[in-house]
C-alpha cells in the first residue's frame, strides 16, 4: 500500500467544482494529508499515473465522463488505490456498482465535514492495521516454517510434532493426502530429519512406470534377463541406498511387484531381474498416495500384508479447505517467492482480491494456491494485485447466492453478508477477517453485532432486509 512520503499520506482530489476541492483542502489538509487536486479528468489521470496517491476523492459527475468509467481507468493504473466516490445524486444502485467496481466509499455532496473526518480517520486507522499485519504475517512467517512447510493451523502443528518425533527413528512411513497437499515436502522432510540427511534422496514415480518395466526400474536387472539388456542395471532401490526412497502413487506398483515390495520392506533385501542372489539394502522408504488404500485392499488392487507393513506409521497432510488458518501466511510466501523470481518488489494483493482467494476452496490444494499466485505476479503491472490479476476460473466465482444468481441486497445486507462470508472462510478468525476487508477490528466488530442475536438472518439477507452498520461507517 502506501504510496506516502514520510508519515504524510498524499490524497488527490479529482472534482470540477473548485469550492468542493477547497472543502476538502481546508478539511484535511494538514499533518495527516497532503492533497493535490484536478478540476477535468485527464489532468487527474496524469497525476494518479504520476504520484499514485493512496487515496483518491473522485466526483461522479464529471464533464465528458463518468465517474464510474474514472474509478475503472484509476484501479487500471494503481489496484492499491482507494478512491472516494462523491455525488449529489444518490442511488442505492450507483453506489453498489462503485462498491463492486473497486471503491473504497461512497458519499454524498454537500460534504459533511465531520462525517469526511471521521472517514478518513478510519482510513488512517486500516492503514496502520494493514502496516501492522504485513510485518505481523512476516513475523509468523519466519516463526510458523517447519523444515520450509508453511503452517500455523492446529493440524499442521500436531502434524509437525508428529514427523519430528518419528523422522530420526523411521524405517518405513506412509504418507496420505489429496493432489496438491504437499506430500513429496513431507517425505524429503522425513529424510532431512532422519539419521542419514546427506544421503541420496530418490524418487520414484509410480504413476510413470510402464507395467512391463516395472520390476526392473524398482530393483534393476542383469544382462540378458531379458530382450533388450544389454548390461547390468541398477535400480531405484539400490540407487536410494544410505538414503531415503520416496515412492509417489505407491497404489500404481502392479501386484506382481507388491511381492518383491514386501520383502524389501520386511527384510531389506532385493533380487535384481534375473539375478540368482539376493542384495542387502540399507534404506528408509516413504510411501505417498492420494487414494484410499483399505478399500484398494477390499478390491483386491493392493495386498493386505503390505498395507500394514507401509500404514504402521501414517501422516495424513490437510486439505487447504480445512486449514484456512494458513492461507494468509501461505499467500505471504508466495508472494515473497515469486516477487524475488520475478524481480517485482513489495508485491501485495489487494482487499478485494484477497477476498475472492478467501472465499475460493481451492480443489487443487497448495500446489493451486501457488500457481495461482505465481500466475498472478506474473500479470501484475505494478505492487497491487488485483482482481484482473487472478486467473479466470477463481474469477468466475459467483460472489452473491447460492443459485448462481446476484442476490439483490441493500448496502448494509451486502456488506455484512460479504463480511460473514469472509469470516466464515477464514474459520472464524475475526484478525484475519478484519485485515482481508481492509478495516479494524472495531468497525467489524460493530458490522457483525456484539451478539449473534443482533445480526440478521440469512434469510432476511437474502430478502435484501436491513441489518448491520455499513463497513465505511
Amino acid at each position: 500500500m502506501a504510496h506516502s512520503a514520510g508519515n504524510t499520506y498524499e490524497i488527490l482530489v479529482i472534482d470540477d467544482d473548485p469550492l468542493a476541492i477547497q472543502l476538502v483542502s481546508d478539511v484535511l489538509g494538514g499533518n495527516d494529508f497532503t492533497i493535490r487536486s484536478a478540476t477535468d479528468a485527464e489532468s487527474g489521470l496524469e497525476l494518479v499515473a504520476r504520484h499514485r496517491p493512496p487515496i483518491v476523492m473522485l466526483d461522479l459527475m464529471m464533464p465528458n465522463v463518468t465517474g464510474m468509467e474514472l474509478l475503472e481507468r484509476i484501479l487500471s493504473i494503481d489496484p492499491g488505490i482507494d478512491v472516494i466516490l462523491f455525488t449529489g445524486h444518490y442511488s442505492t444502485e450507483s453506489a453498489v456498482e462503485a462498491i463492486q467496481k473497486g471503491a473504497y466509499d461512497y458519499l454524498t455532496k454537500p460534504l459533511p465535514v465531520l462525517k469526511l473526518r471521521d472517514k478518513l480517520a478510519k482510513w488512517l486507522e486500516d492503514a496502520k492495521v494493514r502496516q501492522q499485519a504485513r510485518k505481523l504475517d512476516d513475523e509468523l512467517l519466519h516463526a510458523f516454517q517447519f523444515e520450509g512447510i508453511v503452517g500455523r493451523s492446529p493440524t499442521m502443528l500436531e502434524m509437525f510434532s508428529k514427523i519430528r518425533r518419528i523422522a530420526p527413528h523411521f524405517q518405513t512411513a506412509l504418507v496420505t493426502g489429496e493432489t496438491g497437499t504437499g506430500k513429496e515436502l513431507v517425505a524429503k522432510v522425513f529424510h532431512r530429519l532422519g539419521p542419514r540427511p546427506n544421503g541420496p534422496f530418490v524418487v520414484c514415480n509410480c504413476a510413470a512406470i510402464a507395467e512391463s518395466l516395472f520390476e526392473s526400474e524398482l530393483f534393476g536387472h542383469v544382462r540378458g534377463s531379458f530382450t533388450g539388456a544389454a548390461s547390468d542395471k541398477q535400480g531405484l532401490v539400490e540407487a536410494a541406498s544410505g538414503g531415503t526412497l520416496f515412492l509417489d502413487e505407491i497404489t500404481e506398483i502392479p501386484l506382481n511387484v507388491q511381492a518383491k515390495l514386501l520383502r524389501l520392506l520386511q527384510n531389506r533385501e532385493i533380487q535384481r531381474v534375473g539375478a540368482s542372489n539376493s542384495k542387502r539394502i540399507d534404506l528408509r522408504i516413504v510411501a505417498a498416495t492420494n487414494r484410499d488404500l483399505r478399500s484398494l485392499v477390499a478390491e483386491n488392487k493392493l495386498r493386505e500384508d503390505l498395507f500394514y507393513r507401509l500404514a504402521m506409521v501414517e501422516v495424513k497432510i490437510p486439505r487447504l479447505a480445512d486449514r484456512k488458518e494458513d492461507l494468509a501466511l501461505l499467500q505471504r510466501h508466495f508472494l515473497d517467492v515469486f516477487s524475488a523470481r520475478y524481480r517485482k518488489p513489495d508485491l501485495n494483493l489487494t482487499r478485494r482480491a484477497q477476498a475472492i482467494i478467501a472465499s475460493y476452496s481451492w480443489p487443487g490444494n497448495v500446489r493451486e494456491l501457488e500457481n495461482t499466485l505465481a500466475y498472478c505476479c506474473m500479470m501484475a503491472e505494478t505492487e497491487a494485485i488485483d482482481v484482473a490479476d487472478l486467473p479466470e476460473q477463481i474469477r468466475a466465482q459467483v460472489p452473491y447466492g447460492s443459485d448462481g444468481e446476484k442476490e439483490l441486497l441493500s448496502m448494509e445486507a451486502m456488506e455484512l453478508k460479504h463480511a460473514m462470508r469472509v469470516l466464515d472462510s477464514v474459520g472464524g478468525n475475526r484478525v484475519r477477517a478484519a485485515e482481508i476487508l481492509g478495516i479494524s477490528r472495531a468497525t467489524l466488530y460493530r458490522l457483525l453485532g456484539a451478539t449473534p442475536a443482533k445480526r440478521p438472518t440469512s434469510r432476511a439477507l437474502g430478502k435484501g432486509g436491513e441489518g448491520g452498520k455499513l463497513l465505511m461507517q
